[in-house]
């Protein structure tokens, strides 16, 4: 089914080594630990949307969107929707405030409103989310390494795993940022002729039309209204509440910066995903028994030319990378602030800072193996989903009430909805599986605590 030519191999090899010595020199550009997380504070645009986008337009969004195309048609879409609108409502709402802060994580912000309490609870909970989407990366990596190289899943997860602690072990929010934007110079060219490719040889709209029923081929509800509202809504929280993309805000030169980088990253973020969606209904079409998460990477070998074909494997594999990478630096970030500065090294300097900060990050992706081995039949966009509707839950409504609220929401009901949402939100999951979205009754239940909590111990300033 696989067939790689020395035209792929070639072009594989010189596109990885490209991008890698991109990430080599991002990484002598690293002085400090403030480079490494915010970039110093000098970030333009471009950098940002590399950032940005170079970490949302990943696995899920290219392998994973294909994947669920091949199984549902137009509703995998919604992973690049949500994403996108999450990016614009980022930029409207939450760029001034993140970036006037002048901090470097979403905890140390939660932590200004409601007090000490609520970075480590705001890390320990949103670092398991953004985890749990690192999975979905290394199975989408897994997807394209084991059957093109023949390997075994076990192995594949290995390389995939030293490939994203080269990608950003260097060079950190700077890496990621700079090779995100080479990755996506070359990657959205590869979208762009993937997606006219497959759309021709479909037979274009009539084709398509003739090829498959109007649901749930055609429609963005195809799995059901809930499951696919919540898969969109979970994507614009998660954006909204995950340390990766905040910290591109906190990283901007200025106000202005941050907001037109998120916003340019909404505009190329949103449509990403139909290129995935035409290959992943093409090859229903063609191989309707095949392995879904292989539709994306055996239309590029079976479809493009070798040398194009192998220049675009590379990129794809660099775009899984890539996420989990840019992920990974916000786990490390924000344990190496909100929990090793402020209560195991008080004393921490920057070298410290900075190893310590290069030690998380090559112990998260490591752990990654313990988990993908056991759900290797597992969807790429259930683990994105879930995701994102974890961190949503834990930080999305403390973080609005800090910011639009901050006189009426106290330290009390931010610290204990920081903790009861995403609980509740897994418990939901665990214990009503066939139910509503858990990112509901997470988001309900942050609600509520942050209401009453908020009415039954008030804010001292607000009682007088």
């Amino acid at each position: 089914m696989y067939g790689l030519t020395y035209s792929h191999i070639i072009s594989i090899v010189l596109t990885l080594t490209f991008v890698s010595l991109v990430g080599v020199y991002a990484g002598r550009r690293v002085a400090s630990a403030a480079d490494f997380t915010v970039g110093g504070r000098k970030a333009g645009a471009i950098l940002i949307i590399g950032t940005i986008t170079g970490t949302l337009v990943g696995g899920a969004s290219t392998v994973g969107t294909a994947e669920l195309a091949f199984k549902y048609g137009l509703s995998a879409w919604w992973f690049t929707l949500g994403a996108g609108a999450g990016c614009f409502l980022l930029a409207l709402l939450l760029a001034r405030p993140l970036r006037e802060s002048a901090l470097e994580t979403v905890p140390q912000f939660l932590a200004k409103s409601y007090g000490p309490a609520a970075g480590p609870i705001a890390s320990i909970f949103s670092s398991t989310g953004i985890f749990l989407n690192i999975i979905a990366q290394i199975l989408a990596a897994i997807a394209l390494i084991a059957p093109i190289f023949q390997l075994s899943s076990f192995n594949a997860a290995l390389i995939a795993i030293v490939l994203v602690i080269c990608y950003v072990y260097f060079g950190g929010v700077i890496s990621t940022g700079i090779v995100g934007i080479v990755k996506l110079a070359i990657l959205y060219s590869s979208l762009i002729v993937i997606g006219v490719l497959a759309y021709l040889k479909a037979g274009g709209a009539a084709g398509l039309a003739g090829s498959f029923p109007p649901y749930p081929w055609f429609s963005l509800l195809g799995r059901g209204f809930s499951t696919d509202i919540a898969a969109g809504f979970s994507l614009i929280v998660g954006v909204m509440s995950t340390q990766t993309y905040l910290q591109a805000m906190f990283s901007g030169k200025d106000v202005r910066i941050s907001r037109f980088g998120a916003l340019c990253s909404g505009m190329l973020v949103l449509p990403s995903g139909l290129a995935g969606i035409l290959a992943g209904m093409y090859m229903k079409l063609n191989y309707p028994d095949m392995p879904a998460s292989e539709a994306l990477p055996m239309f590029v070998i079976n479809y493009l030319p070798p040398w194009l074909g192998g220049i675009v494997l590379a990129v794809l594999l660099v775009a899984v990378v890539g996420t989990a990478a840019g992920l990974t630096l916000g786990i490390s970030t924000m344990f190496t602030r909100d929990i090793y500065q402020k209560y195991i090294n008080t004393r921490a300097d920057d070298r410290q800072m900075l190893m310590t900060s290069r030690i998380v990050l090559v112990t998260v992706v490591g752990l990654t193996i313990l988990f993908v081995t056991g759900n290797l039949k597992s969807m790429i966009l259930q683990w994105s989903f879930l995701s994102m509707g974890l961190r949503g839950a834990c930080i999305f409504l403390p973080l609005l009430g800090a910011i639009f609220f901050k006189k009426f929401v106290s330290p009390v009901g931010g610290v204990l909805a920081l903790a009861v949402g995403p609980l509740a939100d897994l418990f939901w999951k665990l214990a009503v599986p066939q139910g509503i979205d858990p990112l509901y009754a997470g988001l309900l239940a942050s609600f509520i605590v942050l209401l009453i909590c908020s009415i039954l111990f008030r804010r001292p300033d607000v009682q007088k």
